[in-house]
Protein backbone atom coordinates (compact mmCIF):
# COMPACT_ATOMS: atom_id res chain seq x y z
CA UNK A 1 0.00 0.00 0.00
CA UNK A 2 1.44 3.33 -0.99
CA UNK A 3 1.36 6.50 1.08
CA UNK A 4 -1.49 8.10 -0.93
CA UNK A 5 -3.85 5.10 -0.42
CA UNK A 6 -2.98 4.92 3.28
CA UNK A 7 -3.77 8.63 3.88
CA UNK A 8 -6.96 8.38 1.83
CA UNK A 9 -8.24 5.47 3.99
CA UNK A 10 -7.19 7.30 7.15
CA UNK A 11 -9.18 10.41 6.11
CA UNK A 12 -12.26 8.31 5.26
CA UNK A 13 -12.11 6.53 8.62
CA UNK A 14 -11.75 9.90 10.40
CA UNK A 15 -14.75 11.42 8.61
CA UNK A 16 -16.82 8.32 9.29
CA UNK A 17 -15.93 8.54 13.00
CA UNK A 18 -16.95 12.21 13.15
CA UNK A 19 -20.24 11.43 11.34
CA UNK A 20 -21.04 8.59 13.77
CA UNK A 21 -20.28 10.82 16.79
CA UNK A 22 -22.48 13.62 15.38
CA UNK A 23 -25.37 11.23 14.71
CA UNK A 24 -25.06 9.69 18.20
CA UNK A 25 -25.04 13.08 19.89
CA UNK A 26 -27.99 14.32 17.82
CA UNK A 27 -29.98 11.17 18.62
CA UNK A 28 -29.39 11.58 22.38
CA UNK A 29 -30.25 15.27 22.22
CA UNK A 30 -33.55 14.66 20.41
CA UNK A 31 -34.80 12.00 22.85
CA UNK A 32 -37.52 13.27 25.20
CA UNK A 33 -36.61 13.43 28.85
CA UNK A 34 -38.91 12.23 31.60
CA UNK A 35 -39.25 15.04 34.14
CA UNK A 36 -38.83 14.06 37.77
CA UNK A 37 -40.39 16.20 40.50
CA UNK A 38 -42.32 19.36 39.71
CA UNK A 39 -43.19 19.44 36.02
CA UNK A 40 -43.56 15.67 35.90
CA UNK A 41 -45.31 12.91 37.80
CA UNK A 42 -44.97 12.90 41.59
CA UNK A 43 -45.98 9.94 43.76
CA UNK A 44 -47.88 11.28 46.74
CA UNK A 45 -48.72 8.23 48.85
CA UNK A 46 -51.65 5.89 49.31
CA UNK A 47 -55.12 7.22 48.46
CA UNK A 48 -56.46 6.08 51.85
CA UNK A 49 -54.41 8.81 53.57
CA UNK A 50 -55.95 11.68 51.56
CA UNK A 51 -58.34 13.45 53.95
CA UNK A 52 -61.98 14.10 53.09
CA UNK A 53 -62.36 16.94 55.60
CA UNK A 54 -58.96 18.64 55.32
CA UNK A 55 -55.95 18.85 53.04
CA UNK A 56 -52.58 17.13 52.78
CA UNK A 57 -49.57 19.12 51.55
CA UNK A 58 -47.29 17.45 48.99
CA UNK A 59 -44.26 19.79 48.77
CA UNK A 60 -42.58 17.97 45.86
CA UNK A 61 -45.67 18.57 43.71
CA UNK A 62 -46.41 22.07 45.14
CA UNK A 63 -49.92 20.85 45.73
CA UNK A 64 -52.53 20.13 48.36
CA UNK A 65 -54.51 16.90 48.15
CA UNK A 66 -58.08 16.57 49.33
CA UNK A 67 -61.00 14.28 48.64
CA UNK A 68 -64.47 15.21 47.39
CA UNK A 69 -67.15 12.65 46.54
CA UNK A 70 -64.60 9.77 46.37
CA UNK A 71 -62.40 11.77 43.98
CA UNK A 72 -58.86 12.80 44.92
CA UNK A 73 -58.22 16.44 43.97
CA UNK A 74 -54.73 17.96 43.64
CA UNK A 75 -54.86 21.75 44.06
CA UNK A 76 -51.87 23.76 42.87
CA UNK A 77 -50.83 25.92 45.82
CA UNK A 78 -50.47 28.94 43.52
CA UNK A 79 -53.02 31.74 43.38
CA UNK A 80 -54.54 32.20 39.91
CA UNK A 81 -54.58 35.97 40.52
CA UNK A 82 -50.86 36.83 40.59
CA UNK A 83 -49.14 33.52 41.35
CA UNK A 84 -48.57 33.86 45.11
CA UNK A 85 -48.22 30.69 47.17
CA UNK A 86 -51.56 30.00 48.84
CA UNK A 87 -51.34 28.23 52.23
CA UNK A 88 -54.07 26.21 53.88
CA UNK A 89 -55.45 27.77 57.07
CA UNK A 90 -56.46 24.88 59.30
CA UNK A 91 -58.39 26.96 61.83
CA UNK A 92 -60.46 28.75 59.15
CA UNK A 93 -60.83 25.63 57.01
CA UNK A 94 -59.92 27.47 53.81
CA UNK A 95 -57.04 28.60 51.62
CA UNK A 96 -56.13 32.27 51.94
CA UNK A 97 -53.76 34.13 49.63
CA UNK A 98 -51.44 36.31 51.74
CA UNK A 99 -50.92 38.83 48.92
CA UNK A 100 -54.41 40.11 48.15
CA UNK A 101 -56.68 38.15 50.46
CA UNK A 102 -58.43 35.83 48.02
CA UNK A 103 -60.00 32.88 49.82
CA UNK A 104 -60.81 29.44 48.44
CA UNK A 105 -62.72 26.59 50.01
CA UNK A 106 -61.27 23.13 50.64
CA UNK A 107 -61.73 21.97 47.05
CA UNK A 108 -60.28 25.18 45.58
CA UNK A 109 -63.48 27.01 44.68
CA UNK A 110 -63.34 30.82 44.84
CA UNK A 111 -64.97 32.35 47.92
CA UNK A 112 -63.87 35.99 47.88
CA UNK A 113 -61.14 38.29 46.59
CA UNK A 114 -59.67 39.39 43.25
CA UNK A 115 -58.75 35.98 41.78
CA UNK A 116 -60.43 35.38 38.39
CA UNK A 117 -61.29 31.71 39.11
CA UNK A 118 -60.77 28.93 41.60
CA UNK A 119 -57.41 27.29 42.27
CA UNK A 120 -55.87 25.42 39.36
CA UNK A 121 -55.59 21.64 39.63
CA UNK A 122 -53.29 18.89 38.48
CA UNK A 123 -54.27 15.62 36.88
CA UNK A 124 -54.46 12.77 39.42
CA UNK A 125 -54.26 9.03 38.80
CA UNK A 126 -54.02 6.02 41.09
CA UNK A 127 -51.16 3.72 40.07
CA UNK A 128 -50.10 0.69 42.11
CA UNK A 129 -52.27 1.89 45.02
CA UNK A 130 -50.49 5.26 45.12
CA UNK A 131 -51.74 8.73 44.25
CA UNK A 132 -49.74 10.09 41.31
CA UNK A 133 -49.95 13.84 40.63
CA UNK A 134 -48.99 14.86 37.10
CA UNK A 135 -47.73 18.43 37.58
CA UNK A 136 -47.16 18.69 33.83
CA UNK A 137 -50.93 18.72 33.22
CA UNK A 138 -52.57 21.86 34.63
CA UNK A 139 -56.36 22.03 34.72
CA UNK A 140 -57.83 25.53 35.06
CA UNK A 141 -59.69 26.16 38.31
CA UNK A 142 -63.47 26.26 38.48
CA UNK A 143 -65.13 29.49 37.29
CA UNK A 144 -66.54 32.03 39.72
CA UNK A 145 -69.94 31.03 41.00
CA UNK A 146 -71.66 29.23 43.83
CA UNK A 147 -69.66 26.76 45.89
CA UNK A 148 -70.47 23.07 45.48
CA UNK A 149 -69.58 22.28 49.11
CA UNK A 150 -71.06 23.96 52.14
CA UNK A 151 -68.40 23.96 54.84
CA UNK A 152 -68.43 26.70 57.47
CA UNK A 153 -65.34 28.79 58.06
CA UNK A 154 -63.68 28.90 61.46
CA UNK A 155 -61.58 31.56 63.17
CA UNK A 156 -58.98 33.30 60.96
CA UNK A 157 -55.38 32.12 60.98
CA UNK A 158 -52.96 33.64 63.47
CA UNK A 159 -50.65 34.75 60.65
CA UNK A 160 -53.12 37.30 59.29
CA UNK A 161 -52.33 40.98 59.45
CA UNK A 162 -48.60 41.05 58.82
Amino acid sequence: MNRRDFLSKLWKIGFAGVAVAAAWTSWDFLQPTIPIGFGGKVKAGPPDLVPADGVQLVPAARTHLTRHEDEVIALWSRCPHLGCRVPWCESAGEFKCPCHGTTFNRIGEHRSGPAPRGMDRFEVTIEDDRVVVDTGVIISGPPLGPESIDEPTGPPCATEGH
